[in-house]
């Protein structure tokens, strides 16, 4: 795809989104409209001090219906609040007591082992050992000639022995 006509899709993604924002922007505007129209009337000033008395003891009745719905709601969010926190601590104190068993060596043998991670209803017979191959050992053993244990004194011994003792240990 060119670059052109890439910034073209750009832009016109651009548009779109620019409109559905204003759409909804005036969709909310709408829906407030609404809302205020029904929960709040349009405001008079009544003419005379009875009326303005009723105008104030029914705007003190919405006022304390208001209060009551504010508390009930408060009070639920700080024990939905508490029980969190209790939760959490449980949780912490759950982790930090709990210690790991250490774990012990199980022997058990191949079958016995399959027989209890398939169930009874499956019988394998593993035998691990039938399956090895059998392999003879060769025994290689290098005999050294006997030789005279005079001859073998006499060349060892001056320097020209020694350096032949150091070459056969090496």
């Amino acid at each position: 795809m060119s670059s052109g006509r890439r910034n073209q899709l750009k832009t016109l993604l651009l548009q779109i989104g620019v409109s559905m924002l204003e759409e909804e922007a005036q969709e909310a505007e709408q829906q407030k409209k609404k809302h205020m129209e029904e929960n709040c009337p349009s405001f008079f000033l009544p003419g005379c001090m009875h009326e303005l008395q009723d105008l104030c003891r029914k705007l003190h009745k919405q006022i304390d219906l208001v209060d009551e719905e504010r508390y009930e709601v408060e009070a639920k969010v700080t024990k939905s609040n508490k029980e969190i926190e209790d939760l959490k601590m449980k949780v912490q104190d759950l982790k930090g007591k709990f210690k790991k068993p250490a774990l012990k060596r199980v022997r058990m043998s191949a079958d016995a082992m399959l027989a209890a991670l398939l169930g009874s209803k499956h019988k394998v017979s593993m035998d691990l050992r039938a399956n090895l191959k059998q392999v003879k050992k060769e025994v290689k053993e290098e005999e050294k000639p006997a030789g005279d244990w005079r001859k073998t004194i006499e060349d060892k011994s001056g320097m020209g022995g020694r350096k032949k003792m150091f070459e056969t240990e090496a």
